[in-house]
C-alpha cells in the first residue's frame, strides 16, 4: 500500500456531529477517518473523491472503549467520554 502522506490525528480536524476527523486533500476534498475506524485500529485515511490515502499516526492508547459508560477518548491529559 502506498501512502500519499503520514499525517499526525491531532493535525485533522474533528467533526463532532459525525464523529469523523478530516484532513485536506490535495484534490479540494478531505480525507476522512471516523472514530469508530480508529477504535478498531484502522490507520488508513481515504479521499472520497480520489485514489489518494493517508497513514493516520495516532496512538491506539488514546482510542479505548468502556463499554459501560459509553465511548472514552483519551489525547493527553484530556479525555472526552460519549
Amino acid at each position: 500500500m502506498s501512502f500519499y502522506d503520514e499525517i499526525e490525528i491531532e493535525d485533522f480536524d474533528f467533526d463532532e456531529e459525525l464523529r469523523t476527523y478530516f484532513y485536506p486533500c490535495p484534490c479540494g476534498d478531505k480525507f476522512q477517518i471516523t472514530e469508530e475506524e480508529l477504535f478498531d485500529g484502522e490507520e488508513v485515511a481515504q479521499c472520497p473523491s480520489c485514489s489518494l490515502i493517508i497513514r493516520v499516526i495516532y496512538d491506539p492508547d488514546d482510542f479505548q472503549r468502556d463499554d459501560d459508560e459509553g465511548t472514552t477518548v483519551t489525547f493527553g491529559a484530556a479525555t472526552v467520554t460519549a
